[in-house]
């Protein structure tokens, strides 16, 4: 075993390497496949003292990875579950209720130099092996999953079916792919299980988030400074990282006036990415064009007295912009009456809070990617273009020009009918709603 170990050692560049993963073609059935190349017991969880989940990828994709590792644990209550993921994702597992131990990979390990990143790899490697997994589940298609499954050796070990050859003979259980068009991620993350034998039931496809009590404070105390009310106001986090999937800034304007016009105070919010908040600030610039208006009396959300019946007053908005930590943004979200936004993780953050969401799609696929709700499946709402039968094409932007024209030509009615719907508020306009509150 020492010198299978000093070998495989000797290839640590290879295994250091963050390589991007190929694209994997269209699925057109589902196949769940167990390697027939690597002898394994059949699998049994009341076996399973420790496993560890991989998921290294972007923040949403790791929240939506959260359904495994919650049936895992009900599945096998007396197995320690562990998760591996990059370091600025670990908030969407932290606090997690079923997750024993999260170990992290620095993205800043690589540009810390040859014998830094050596090291850092190594010391985690070392926290894997003194752990004796008895099952990894791998649910991307990095190449790290497969030298980590060949190092620490599972009994069982679970990975999408990517390649043949190295990575095919890694695993002893493969499922068909870590995405598929006509399903939602959640679902293709629980095929990793389903290939086990384990067939989740309807409650544990619960996608759960934890602020935690710092966040929750904090959020408290930004909604009485702000004079804000649960219930009382519209989340409109308009940015992504990925620009061909924004909106542009003068219809997330043009919406804001509309949902302010009824009443609604909006809370603005972005990452501290500098495009992202020049997006915001385009947004405000925008709406300082119109006087935006609402009734003052019962203005929902609101904390202030009510004055004459018939005056009114500006309507809040909050820029919040670069200011939330993702468990606060968890937090104020899971606040809010209504979330609106873009294919991004703030989106699946109010998903998996229980905010109602309106996601405005562009060329990413809804299906694969859309607010997920595994239980009413009427809690929110997709807004994509009817006029492009090109969407979704997966491209960054037209013809990857990082500009979407499927996004930059959608109607603000179309939104915000979909808010509306959402928000059970009538066409009328606030000035005719006067004193009375969205239900």
């Amino acid at each position: 075993m020492r010198n299978q170990v000093k070998r495989q050692g000797s290839k640590l560049k290879v295994f250091c390497c963050n390589l991007a993963p190929s694209k994997m073609g269209a699925i057109d059935k589902l196949l769940l496949w167990q390697n027939g190349n690597m002898p394994t017991e059949v699998f049994s969880p009341a076996s399973l003292r420790r496993a560890l989940v991989i998921k290294l990828r972007h923040h949403g994709d790791v929240l939506l990875a959260t359904p495994v590792i919650s049936i895992l644990q009900r599945l096998a209550p007396q197995c320690e579950i562990d998760a591996l993921v990059y370091a600025d994702t670990a908030p969407m597992l932290e606090g997690h209720p079923a997750l024993a131990q999260l170990h992290l990979i620095d993205r800043d390990w690589k540009r810390q130099g040859l014998a830094s990143q050596a090291a850092a790899e190594w010391r985690l490697i070392r926290e894997l092996r003194a752990r004796r997994y008895d099952l990894v589940v791998h649910l991307s298609v990095h190449t790290r999953g497969a030298w980590l499954v060949r190092l620490l050796r599972p009994r069982w070990s679970v990975a999408p079916n990517f390649r043949t050859g190295f990575w095919a003979n890694s695993f002893t259980h493969l499922y068909p792919g870590q995405s598929h068009a006509l399903r939602h991620t959640v679902d293709t993350n629980l095929d990793s299980l389903r290939v086990l034998g384990l067939e989740p039931t309807a409650a544990d496809k619960r996608v759960d988030l934890v602020p935690g009590a710092k966040a929750e404070e904090r959020v408290s105390e930004l909604m009485a400074q702000h004079g804000l009310r649960s219930d009382g106001f519209i989340h409109v986090h308009p940015a992504s990282r990925w620009t061909f999937k924004c909106w542009p800034a003068e219809r997330v304007a043009a919406l804001c006036d509309e949902l302010a016009a009824k009443g609604w105070p909006i809370v603005l919010t972005s990452a501290a990415d500098a495009n992202e908040k020049a997006l915001i600030a385009d947004v405000r610039a925008a709406r300082k064009k119109n006087t935006v208006t609402g009734p003052r009396s019962g203005i929902p959300g609101t904390q202030s007295e009510p004055g004459p019946t018939l005056s009114s007053a500006p309507v809040k908005t909050i820029d919040l912009s670069g200011q939330l930590s993702l468990k606060e943004l968890a937090a104020l979200t899971a606040r809010a009456k209504l979330f609106v936004g873009v294919d991004s993780a703030p989106m699946h953050i109010a998903a998996a809070m229980g905010t109602p969401v309106v996601a405005i799609f562009g060329p990413s696929g809804d299906r694969e990617w859309g607010p997920w709700d595994q239980a009413e499946k009427t809690r929110h709402r997709v807004v994509a273009s009817i006029t492009h039968p090109c969407r979704p094409c997966g491209m960054a932007g037209c013809n990857d020009s990082k500009v979407s024209d499927c996004l930059t030509t959608l109607p603000v009615a179309q939104v915000l009918a979909a808010c509306e719907e959402l928000l059970a508020i009538s066409p009328a306009t606030g000035s005719e709603r006067l004193g009375g509150e969205p239900r």
